[in-house]
Parts: C-alpha cells; structure tokens; sequence
C-alpha cells in the first residue's frame, strides 16, 4: 500500500459553521470521529495528523515572507492526516466519505513519494 497526505480545506466561513453552536459542534466532532475511526479500523489511517492554526508565513526564493499559507484569499489548509491506500482512486473515495467534503470543503489528496518513505 502507498501512502498518501490529505490535506483539509475551507474557508473561515464554512470552518466557522461547523462550530456555531454547541450542538453543531457536539454533532461535527463525531462526524469526524467516526469517519477517522472507520479509516483506522479499515486498516487505513497511517497517521492522525494534526488540526492547523490559521495564521502563518510562506517564505520563498528570494526570502521575502508573506502571510499565509493561504492557496487563495478564502481557502486555508486546516489539517492533515496521513492515510494508506492502494492508490490515488482509493484514497479519492477514502476522502469522498470525509466530513470536510459533505460541508462544503475540500481535501487535497497528495501522494508521498516513495523514495522519501522508509524501507522495511
């Protein structure tokens, strides 16, 4: 199996939704819990991952800094996890289920490449 990086994406909005109330929240976390326990249990869930702040900096060539690490203006990278996966078409269903997706984000699945990962 290969291993691949999925990344979550929203917006501020759409992040800010999914925790307006107590019960959305309540009801988000267990969506969440569920769907990552279900990957975990399928053998799938490498690693968890870890939530992202907000704020950040991007720092490129000619060392200027900028504030970031935003893709566009409105979306933000809001996580990540590490999943594994036969291939790209099954971590692309595998991600389909996530519930970034249902509400209206995205996850970005990036594979790793191969020559990075660890021999066993």
């Amino acid at each position: 199996m290969s291993e691949f990086i999925f990344l979550f994406r929203s917006d501020l909005a759409e992040a800010r939704e999914a925790f307006s109330t107590p019960e959305q929240a309540q009801k988000s976390l267990e969506t969440w819990t569920a769907w990552v326990a279900s990957l975990e249990k399928a053998g799938h869930l490498a690693n968890r991952g870890l939530p992202l702040e907000h704020g950040g900096a991007i720092v490129k060539r000619d060392k200027v800094v900028t504030d970031g690490p935003f893709v566009e203006g409105k979306d933000m990278v809001l996580g990540y996890m590490v999943v594994r996966a036969g291939n790209l078409a099954e971590a692309s269903k595998l991600a389909a289920g996530c519930p970034m997706v249902i509400g209206g984000g995205s996850v970005e699945i990036r594979p790793v490449a191969g020559f990075f990962q660890e021999r066993a």
